[in-house]
């Protein structure tokens, strides 16, 4: 397991210090080295964006059990009941919890529980025992801690068998959800290793202190913000006009590299498909969507481009049905001073949303310039939104920076695009499986078969433009179905002692 930095046994002392009262800490070394613990709780979400896949797309569920809780609007778990020790000569607090969580989907086939949950403060980490497909695990290691004095909102790191787990090795070395382990019910004196009374009365650390996980904070800048005053240089050096009808124009966007992987290297064990006019580069690579249609004025520095073609997105197949089966179309650019959004008509399991607003843009420059009569825009940062994580069945939080956006458009016939074609329209480009060519033919990566929509339900899956999902946690991306449909053995070491 990747180990990260261990706290120092004086560190660790001082964490243990709020928790049991300085009294503890004043061991002799005549003195049992542990003190006991009890009536602990474990306050943990895993990780916001699971456990948004897993009541999004996934169309699953959360049952804790036992003494484990779950917080309101799908927020994070506590395992109460927590009892273990106090070593005074390492200065670790070793706690066991009681409850237990399990965590399934019909739809995408995973039925796993966790179950004895520990944390080891010398150690920094979590454990549980994992158990799927009848078959159970012990003291399997989720995460690693970074653990702090008062032991709230401490920060957690996945591992790699908390990857398999979970099911995408995506999770190794990602940022778990805060960690907080507090005393429910503080003791009137604090506990000794001899059994004698001390006069030591120091509070311990309250859940109330402990930070609630939050998703990612989105950006609040409005698409259409006020742009530069100051002139640009407008017109091309061929006469172009300042402003008018956009002759043609190509988008390149890979939408998320790690969706991509997901999609057909990953759990989901799918393919994509462009076609309509759109096509995919080589290796799973970005989409390219052509003939662009729209207007530009480059005195105001404003623009809005509509693209054609269509990218599908397919996955978890079972007897026929696709627990995925998503279709980004009609995909539109519009630009205001350097911001602006990037829609498009959104199609997941036979539903469609026309007009999603997945992402906010902010180019590099506030000025569209034109040069031989061609605007184009490079590494334009693409930023999702509410309704795109929706869209994405809470795959990523809000605010997730996306694959940046490349955008050419031509302001005449005649104007060569930087692909080298012209002519307002051809637009063709190559793509894995074939080119597309004004939508006559598709490109598709990963297996084969017939691409479009299946019918069978993930309830909240499709954004809603303009609605709210009650979801207290929004997205990033993976799935539980490898770990949990067929059968994975996670190798692990024990790390309980006899």
């Amino acid at each position: 397991m990747a180990a990260i930095s261990r706290r120092r046994p004086l560190a660790l002392a001082a964490a243990v210090a709020v928790a049991l009262g300085a009294g503890a800490l004043a061991v002799t070394s005549a003195s049992a080295a542990e003190a006991p613990l009890k009536d602990y709780e474990l306050t943990w979400g895993i990780k916001q964006s699971y456990r948004s896949y897993v009541t999004g797309m996934a169309a699953g569920s959360f049952t804790p059990a036992g003494g484990a809780t779950q917080a309101a609007d799908n927020g994070a778990f506590t395992f109460a009941g927590g009892t273990g020790t106090y070593d005074s000569d390492t200065h670790a607090v070793r706690l066991g919890f009681a409850g237990s969580l399990k965590i399934a989907s019909k739809l995408h086939g995973f039925d796993l529980t966790l179950s004895d949950v520990r944390f080891d403060s010398g150690a920094a980490e979590i454990t549980a025992d994992v158990t799927s497909g009848g078959t159970t695990q012990d003291d399997v290691p989720l995460a690693d801690v970074t653990v702090t004095r008062t032991m709230t909102g401490m920060e957690t790191k996945l591992t790699k068998e908390a990857a398999t787990v979970l099911g995408s090795a995506s999770y190794e070395g990602a940022a778990g959800d805060p960690l907080t382990v507090v005393q429910k019910t503080p003791p009137t004196q604090s506990p000794s290793p001899t059994g004698s009374p001390s006069s030591s009365t120091s509070p311990s650390p309250t859940a109330s202190t402990s930070p609630k996980p939050t998703g990612s904070a989105s950006s609040t800048a409005s698409p259409s913000a006020s742009h530069t005053t100051s002139p640009s240089a407008s017109a091309s050096e061929t006469g172009a006009a300042t402003e008018g009808d956009i002759a043609d124009g190509t988008l390149g966007w890979g939408v998320k590299q790690s969706f991509r992987t997901y999609v057909v290297d990953g759990p989901a064990k799918g393919r994509i498909t462009a076609s309509g006019g759109a096509t995919q580069a080589s290796g799973n690579g970005d989409f390219t969507f052509t003939e662009a249609t729209g207007t530009y004025d480059t005195d105001a520095d404003t623009l809005k481009a509509a693209f054609k073609g269509a990218v599908n997105f397919k996955g978890h197949e079972a007897n026929g049905s696709y627990g995925l089966d998503l279709t980004l179309s009609g995909l539109t650019v519009e630009l205001d001073g350097g911001t602006g959004e990037l829609t498009a008509d959104v199609e997941s399991l036979g539903k469609t949303s026309d007009d999603v607003v997945l992402a906010h843009l902010t180019a590099d420059s506030s000025d569209l310039k034109a040069e031989d009569d061609v605007i184009s825009l490079d590494d334009v940062t693409a930023e999702l939104t509410k309704a795109g994580a929706q869209a994405f069945g809470g795959f990523y939080t809000e605010g997730t920076v996306l694959d940046p956006v490349d955008l050419s458009v031509a302001l005449s016939d005649d104007a060569q695009l930087p692909d080298g074609n012209g002519d307002g329209g051809s637009g063709n480009g190559s793509g894995t499986g074939g080119s597309g060519d004004s939508g006559t033919t598709s490109g598709t990566t990963g297996g084969g078969g017939t691409t479009g929509s299946t019918t069978g339900g993930v309830t909240g899956a499709l954004a809603s433009t303009g609605s709210d999902v009650p979801t207290g946690a929004l997205g990033a991306a993976a799935a539980v179905t490898v770990a949990a449909g067929a059968g994975v053995v996670i190798a692990v070491r024990r790390r309980r002692q006899a």
